[in-house]
């Protein structure tokens, strides 16, 4: 099953998807609600799904828990514009099994499906190395072995409900005194709480966030 809240963009991965002879894609969502209501009526190998949702809908993060904890045998793709380490990061500790960015192409994307299919993490050779250097956050040696059992990584250091919100909102854009308006928090609250959040994944600040990026990007 298919969820972005851009109608075009879901169309484009269903129609790439249909040319593969062992994919079937039999659903495709524009919300949260419309995705959890179908795999309620029929379960599902894998969702193909956006982190950053619309703004009347469940929180990216959110979503990816109630997954993990009511579709067990449901493995998730998160294909996000918001590419980064720190979104890597929280997809990964929600329950996501593979991670990419929309400026990749629909080969990976056929590729991660299949190797999350099979009980392995999905990551980039650039991110999977990037990860290692936050370390001891992720057990990244498991992710390229085949899981048995309940797959999961090992998480040692983790973020709290509103260092994790705060982060959310940062990577949709917002800025310190936009979050601070929308928990009716103070700024400074909303800063240290983004710096927390930063410490825990190994980022210092907005430009090294960046620069990792940019690194990404130029990547093989």
């Amino acid at each position: 099953m298919l969820l972005d809240d851009h109608e075009m963009v879901r169309q484009g991965i269903e129609l790439g998807l249909s040319k593969e002879p062992d994919l079937d894609v039999i659903g495709s969502f524009g919300t949260g609600r419309e995705l959890l209501d179908a795999l309620a009526q029929r379960p599902v190998d894998v969702v193909v799904m956006d982190f950053a949702l619309g703004p009347s809908d469940l929180d990216g993060l959110g979503l990816l828990r109630t997954l993990s904890r009511r579709f067990k045998k449901c493995k998730a793709v998160v294909v996000s514009s918001h590419y980064t380490l720190a979104m890597v990061s929280l997809a990964l500790k929600a329950g996501s099994r593979g991670v990419l960015g929309k400026t990749q192409n629909l080969t990976e994307l056929i590729s991660a499906i299949h190797t999350v299919a099979q009980g392995r993490v999905y990551l980039e050779p650039c991110m999977l190395h990037a990860l290692q250097g936050v370390q001891p956050m992720f057990d990244v040696s498991n992710m390229r072995s085949k899981v048995e059992a309940e797959p999961s990584l090992s998480v040692s250091a983790c973020l709290t409900p509103k260092e994790q919100e705060v982060l959310r909102c940062f990577l949709d854009g917002m800025s310190v005194n936009s979050i601070a308006a929308k928990f009716s928090r103070s700024a400074s609250t909303i800063s240290t709480q983004k710096q927390s959040a930063y410490r825990k994944l190994g980022i210092k600040s907005d430009s090294e966030l960046f620069k990792f990026t940019q690194q990404f990007g130029r990547a093989d």
